[in-house]
Order: C-alpha cells, then sequence, then structure tokens
C-alpha cells in the first residue's frame, strides 16, 4: 500500500475557492492556498504557523529561518519504501535546479520523529546528498509535526497500524512564499507536477521583483 494519502480533491478545490490574486500595492502572479479574511481594507491570508523544529545537523529550524525565503515543504519518514524515495529523488532535482539560489529552500518533515532521530536524518540527507543549510531534513514533537501538516500546510498527516508502514502522509509538495503563504501544491511522486513545481518557483521569484 502507498504510504502516501493523497489531498481530496474537495479540500483542494476549497482551498482554490479562497485564493486571491491580489492585495494592496502587491502583485501576485499565482493564487494564494487556503482560507482568507478581510480586515479593514486590508485582507488576511492563511499562512504557516511559528514552529520549531531540529535538522539532520542537530540546528533549529524555525521562522526565522524560512523568513523572505521561498520554500517547498513535504512529509516523509526515512523507513519508508513506497513513495518515499520517489520524493525524495524528486527533491534531489529541485535542489539541483536552485543550488545556487539561497533564496529558495527545502523543508522535508518526518512523520516518524520516534525513530528519525537526527543521526537517522543525517544518514537518510547524505544518501540523497541533501546540502546543509539547504536542505532541512527535520525531526521533533510528533504532535506539532502532525499539526502543522494539518492546520498549517492543509495535508494529512497521521500514525495509522492498519498500513503495513503505519504511516499515513500526503504526496504533494507544497509551495510556500517569503510571507509564509501557501502558492502551490504539486504531486511529488508524478514528474510533470515537480516540473511545474520549479516552472513556479521561477513565477514566484519574478512575483517578488514587480
Amino acid at each position: 500500500m502507498r504510504s502516501g494519502l493523497k489531498i481530496s480533491a474537495v479540500i483542494l478545490a476549497l482551498a482554490l475557492a479562497f485564493s486571491c490574486k491580489t492585495e494592496p500595492g502587491e502583485k501576485l502572479l499565482l493564487p494564494v492556498l487556503g482560507e482568507k479574511k478581510p480586515d479593514g481594507n486590508d485582507t488576511l491570508y492563511h499562512t504557516v504557523k511559528s514552529f520549531s523544529l531540529i535538522n539532520q545537523d542537530g540546528q533549529p529550524v524555525t521562522q526565522e529561518t524560512v523568513k523572505n525565503k521561498i520554500y517547498v515543504a513535504n512529509f516523509f519518514f526515512a523507513t519508508c519504501q513506497s513513495i518515499c524515495p520517489e520524493m525524495s529523488t524528486n527533491l534531489v532535482k529541485v535542489q539541483e535546479a536552485f543550488r545556487d539560489d539561497d533564496s529558495l529552500l527545502l523543508l522535508s518533515h518526518s512523520v516518524n520523529p520516534m525513530h528519525d532521530t537526527v543521526e537517522v536524518l543525517k544518514s537518510y540527507a547524505g544518501r540523497y546528498g541533501a546540502t546543509s543549510g539547504k536542505w532541512h531534513l527535520m525531526t521533533g514533537d510528533k504532535a506539532v509535526i502532525y499539526e502543522l501538516a494539518r492546520t498549517s500546510y492543509l495535508v494529512n498527516a497521521i500514525e495509522d497500524d492498519g498500513t503495513p508502514e503505519g504511516f499515513l502522509h500526503s504526496e504533494l509538495f507544497i509551495l510556500v512564499d517569503g510571507k509564509g503563504r501557501l502558492r502551490g501544491m504539486y504531486d511529488g511522486t508524478d514528474m510533470s507536477d515537480v516540473n511545474k513545481l520549479l516552472k513556479d518557483i521561477s513565477v514566484l521569484k519574478q512575483e517578488g521583483r514587480i
């Protein structure tokens, strides 16, 4: 059985329904996913909540790490033998495409942090050539990670003893802008979708120059 749990069409449609095209003084070239709320003459958008996790180098990764950065987030676990190797291989392609671009980061959240210690993640990072400071493979409190998945990134991450590997998590790569807003979701196991992600990252970078 695939360990990835695809986001439902209903959830994605809802996210798109709440997307917005513009806000005062800003030109948006990609949709903003998630709920939006009026706030006087301005608009409040769904954003990723504050977090504090530890990466493969034993270093903290927080909102400050990604402040004003574009990043791609996903969920995985080191012992996954179904979709995770394919997702990680495709993240290598994203890393390579923007290797010399300090404004683009990758954040991979383990859904099995009890097993995926700093040492385990360091080994996993070496297997895929993850660049320190560029691609953060993260562990931490399980409840925090699962809550981030559900309420911040709008994807699934659950422990399920009924599956062969014990966990279900989304196969989606989530594109997040420098303000913590969700700007796109892409099937990390589908190379055509990953290619679209690469194009959308470039579009998002252009948006910041308008």
